[in-house]
């Protein structure tokens, strides 16, 4: 079965850069779409980024382009999201998700698998 584990969250300042690692198992990892969500407390999880099966094609949410980037390593199973200048509203549950589809996608909907999720917090 596919598996997701997020790591690298933690807390920050404003203006700090985090990493967030996604390790994936269960299948082949270059044929699928991987996303990034985040949920902060009494909000909808919302999309923060996409990226292709072949990395090739990434689309961002808009508070966010320029900001963070999203990233993939086939051979290690692995994607990632580097968070430059983090703000306090970046502060949320991140979780990583697995379509079963090679294209980008906003939807929450459209994603099969998701991780368990890591915290990040960044303090004013």
């Amino acid at each position: 079965q596919v598996q997701l584990v997020e790591s690298g969250g933690g807390l920050v300042q404003a203006g700090d850069s985090l990493r967030l690692s996604c390790a994936a198992s269960g299948r082949t990892f270059k044929h699928y779409a991987m996303g990034w969500f985040r949920q902060a407390p009494g909000k909808d999880r919302e999309f923060v980024a996409s990226i292709s099966g072949s990395g090739g094609a990434t689309d961002y949410e808009e508070s966010v382009k320029g900001r963070f980037i999203i990233s993939r390593d086939n051979a290690k199973n692995s994607v990632y999201l580097q968070m430059n200048n983090l703000q306090p509203d970046d502060t949320a549950l991140y979780y990583c998700a697995q379509r079963s589809s090679q294209f980008v996608f906003r939807s929450k909907g459209g994603y099969d698998y998701w991780g368990q999720g890591t915290q990040v917090t960044v303090s004013s």
